[in-house]
């Protein structure tokens, strides 16, 4: 049981940093969104993954020879990295006609359970999804739906201004297919880590046996990001950003700062799962729904924090709240029910 629960801490302790990774976003000065957004992917997507990967290496071993010697593996991994670097781009246009309440309950609702649930069955292990799984996902996707309602809650109780500036481009339809198209994208990381599985030697520490697959996902979700960032720098004509020499040194800090917190979700969750590896099956295939969940709850946490909750009535905070307690409950759910 202890090393359970160490490894929940651990993967909590990840989701908690992933949560915090857009508050050093906010620091940057004079850049636009698609510079800050790929000098913090080189550190978020390229070097903290390769890093991490490197550990996984065993002395006299080669990662390169690795993926060399798993070619079909290792671009499996990839390309699903790339579809889910999609996903992450679509991600804010989900907010955009949506909303952030009902945006990110769909989105991140369909990547939490689909993650979860389609690993498994794309690579033939769908013996691994017991009764205790689907329920853990079902309890997972109603805690994200009840704090979907509580911000439904919070922008229904704006004054009609505040609506229509909160949610200017609200388009049901519209909205609706990018969210899901995001959910299901984003879902495509625990996909890719599944069919990664085995890019690791036999004596490799089981703490950072998926950290080799985590690279191939992010170099992936990086090629995609970074398409389109440039694309965006030559289309708003801001590739004069890199060229404020005056700012680099503090932009490229917080960037830097940024991309770890980033990645530590999926630091943590290789090293949580070495815990759980060996002491509960469950929860090794529930993992990727217990980090979704987890960010859910750490992300409204900082809403929290920062204030974005304030002036909303006791009923929308009482509504919150019990959606937070219910994914912290689907997160230890499946193992009882083991």
């Amino acid at each position: 049981m202890l090393y359970i629960i160490i490894g929940l801490l651990i993967i909590a302790a990840g989701a908690f940093c992933q949560s915090s990774s857009y508050v050093p976003i906010n620091k940057i000065k004079s850049w636009s969104w698609e510079s800050y957004w790929l000098v913090q992917g080189v550190f978020a997507w390229l070097v903290f993954p390769v890093i991490g990967a490197f550990l996984a290496v065993p002395a006299g071993e080669s990662l390169f020879a690795l993926y060399a010697a798993n070619t079909k593996a290792s671009l499996l991994t990839m390309l699903f990295g790339l579809l889910w670097g999609i996903g992450g781009l679509t991600f804010g246009l989900s907010m955009r006609y949506l909303g952030v309440a009902l945006g990110q309950s769909i989105a991140l609702g369909l990547c939490s359970g689909l993650g979860a649930i389609l690993g498994p069955v794309f690579t033939g292990n769908a013996s691994a999804l017991t009764t205790a799984i689907w329920v853990g996902v079902a309890v997972t996707l109603i805690g994200i739906a009840i704090i979907g309602i509580a911000g439904g809650m919070k922008t229904a109780a704006l004054p009609e201004e505040e609506k229509k500036k909160a949610v200017k481009d609200f388009n049901f339809g519209k909205g609706l297919a990018v969210a899901v198209l995001s959910g299901v994208m984003s879902a495509c990381f625990s996909i890719g880590l599944s069919f990664g599985a085995d890019l690791h030697w036999e004596s490799t520490n089981p703490l950072f046996a998926s950290l080799p697959a985590t690279l191939l996902v992010t170099i992936g979700g990086f090629i995609a990001n970074a398409s389109y960032c440039l694309f965006q720098n030559a289309k708003n004509k801001t590739f004069s950003d890199y060229k404020q020499g005056s700012v680099w040194g503090h932009n490229i800090v917080f960037c830097a700062l940024a991309g770890l917190l980033w990645y530590s979700q999926f630091f943590g969750l290789s090293l949580g799962k070495g815990f759980l590896d060996g002491h509960s099956a469950v929860l090794l295939t529930f993992s990727w729904c217990i980090l979704m969940g987890l960010d859910v709850v750490f992300s409204n946490v900082w809403g929290i924090i920062l204030k974005e909750w304030k002036g909303v009535s006791r009923k929308t905070i009482a509504v919150l709240l019990i959606g937070l307690a219910v994914l912290i409950f689907s997160t230890f759910l499946p193992q009882l029910m083991a």
